[in-house]
């Protein structure tokens, strides 16, 4: 049925198979949502067109023409439904894990997060899974039935501020100071080409620099502690964003007096 017509005949013919032969045009039209005049035009299309036969002003009979009809119509709409109940609505719950041992069908898993991944293993945990097809260690894992509350702490985000080039650039950053917060935590990124030389002239690569304010915020959200070093007429902005997030920080003025 490839049309709001369609859809209506078919279930007229329904309502009518249902309750023929006596059928009163105003129920029909109150149960599937049409007006009455709606109703008796499609009633009159039905019957030129052979599916259903009239005797007398209120007797209906679905012919077999439109038994047939309807047949083809449930059988497609019986498809479908099926599409939505197996395909669609079980792709969306099943999750996907790490696997952190191999795991067969069946199997009742612990849920854990780890360097911001979500893993399933054998171990007992607060939050359970069952595993949804064999996989081996360090694959990825499909889990159904999911139940319980996922062990899970926020990172931190450290956020360095560096002065423009206008006022020094990455030549007036302590970088002592910048070394230190870059190794307690496990990813860097910068905002800035400014921000970007003050990580390199330590030695350091930012892990992240196209999207980098989002990517901290999002690798906080799994779990990931960040350095993020930013040049100072972004610095603002940033914390705005940050401030409509649960997410802890701690902000380091790293120009140099």
């Amino acid at each position: 049925m490839r049309s709001k017509r369609e859809v209506s005949r078919f279930q007229i013919l329904v309502e009518i198979a249902e309750h023929q032969p006596a059928v009163r045009q105003l129920e029909i039209a109150d149960r599937i949502g049409l007006t009455p005049q709606a109703v008796s035009d499609h009633i009159r299309e039905l019957v030129d067109d052979g599916m259903l036969s009239m005797s007398g002003r209120s007797n209906y009979v679905v012919t077999k023409t439109g038994i047939a009809w309807v047949m083809e119509n449930a059988a497609s709409l019986e498809s479908y439904i099926r599409h939505i109940r197996l395909d669609v609505i079980q792709h969306i719950s099943v999750w996907t894990a790490v696997a952190d041992g191999d795991l067969k069908t069946g199997d009742m898993v612990g849920l854990y997060m780890k360097d911001g991944y979500l893993y399933a293993g054998k171990k007992s945990r607060s939050a359970t899974a069952t595993v949804y097809e064999d996989a081996k260690k360090n694959e990825d894992v499909g889990i159904v039935d999911v139940n319980g509350i996922i062990d899970h702490h926020e990172g931190t985000i450290h956020v360095c501020k560096v002065p423009r080039v206008q006022h020094g650039g990455s030549r007036r950053v302590d970088k002592d100071k910048l070394k230190e917060i870059v190794a307690t935590t496990r990813m860097t990124a910068a905002i800035g080409i400014e921000a970007s030389m003050a990580l390199k002239s330590i030695g350091k690569n930012p892990d992240l620099f196209f999207g980098a304010a989002d990517g901290v915020i999002e690798a906080a959200l799994h779990g990931i502690t960040s350095t993020i070093v930013i040049v100072d007429t972004e610095f603002t902005n940033f914390l705005k964003k940050l401030g409509n997030t649960s997410i802890e920080y701690v902000i380091h003025d790293l120009t140099r007096q």
